[in-house]
């Protein structure tokens, strides 16, 4: 009997492990096509019985092509962005880019980046890998560091986010498939948020644009942004007035010198990005205390973010590490069948 104690002793250990631990500017790619004409965001100051952050973890894995994907390339896509046979396919319309973001007019042909998203590790925040398609970038405006943070300003956390389009668009319809799929796992966010974490997008493009030499700049700026959002959503969590325009200014200049861009950063960019701030500000995502430490925390993690890639294996709650510990579980539950098994022979 001693034995017996014992395995049971080491599998209530391994299991009691294993339960406690966890088992991303967007209009559709201007409009995701090959041209570089911008469209217009529409203003709504309307919310939805979404929420107002992520409030579960993933449950599973997904892939959401856009509409306007090849047929022909959708495998290549798929190797690209990682793919594999547990993930649940979706596809991301012109209709879904006007339902998350309120920009109508938008065609399914025009919806050409894909993404993938994986569940992380609870307290990972958003992390953005954009995939080479062929050995080619083709996103070429916007950023990992944009996409995590416009994706934590929306709400969402806890995800890795894997972005490819099979020709060279700016890349701007892709959340909309992230959003696509949280609906998908159960979890609508608020179009709300949405919104004002794509006006975000639209702001910092033109500074990440005219810094495009400067590689620190994007993870830089993005920080700075996200340190003045978590503090506006501070002030009015307390019940303060809601900051004016130039008070968020006066607030980005402090967060920009911080970051040691101030000097790299116009003041009309800083005026456009408060204005998009003062959005977020008065979203219901500001509401939310975990929303302050989830963009504070990707802000910290953008700081010193370079390139296309955020996310390793190490952040993937699916990661191999986690199958190996699943199967270490399901090892020591057999030995524990197989030796009650024993002592009814």
């Amino acid at each position: 009997m001693k034995l017996k104690h014992v395995i049971l002793g080491l599998a209530a250990a391994v299991l009691a492990v294993g339960i406690g631990g966890s088992t991303v500017r967007v209009h559709a790619d201007t409009a995701d096509t090959t041209d570089t004409t911008s469209s217009t965001t529409g203003d709504s100051t309307s919310s939805d019985s979404g929420s107002t952050v992520q409030t579960k973890a993933l449950s599973k894995a997904y892939v959401v092509y856009g509409a306007g994907l090849a047929i022909e390339d959708k495998d290549t896509v798929s190797n690209a962005l990682g793919v594999k046979s547990n993930y649940t396919s979706l596809t991301a319309s012109g209709s879904d880019y006007a339902k998350y973001l309120n920009s109508a007019g938008t065609t399914d042909a025009s919806m050409i980046s894909s993404v993938a998203l994986a569940p992380a590790d609870p307290g990972t925040g958003v992390k953005v890998n954009i995939a080479n398609y062929n050995g080619s970038n083709n996103i070429t405006e916007v950023t990992s560091q944009q996409y995590a943070m416009v994706a934590t300003m929306a709400g969402v956390k806890d995800v890795i986010i894997t972005v490819t389009a099979d020709k060279s668009v700016s890349g701007e319809s892709a959340l909309t498939g992230v959003y696509k799929a949280l609906a998908a796992d159960g979890l609508t966010l608020n179009s709300e948020n949405t919104q004002a974490a794509n006006g975000v997008l639209d702001a910092t493009q033109p500074a990440i644009d005219s810094n495009n030499s400067d590689k620190k700049y994007p993870g830089k700026l993005m920080a700075a942004v996200g340190d003045v959002s978590s503090d506006l959503a501070k002030q009015r969590q307390n019940g303060n007035d809601l900051a004016t325009k130039s008070d968020i200014e006066d607030m980005l200049n402090k967060a920009l010198a911080k970051r040691g861009i101030s000097d790299n950063t116009s003041s009309t960019q800083i005026t456009n990005i408060a204005v998009a701030l003062s959005k977020v500000q008065q979203a219901p995502v500001s509401t939310s205390k975990s929303y302050v430490t989830n963009v504070t925390n990707v802000a910290n993690s953008l700081a010193n973010s370079i390139g296309n890639k955020m996310a390793g294996v190490k952040d993937f709650a699916n990661s191999a590490d986690a199958q190996k510990a699943e199967n270490f579980i399901v090892r020591i539950w057999n030995s524990i069948v197989n030796f009650f098994k024993g002592l009814g022979n």
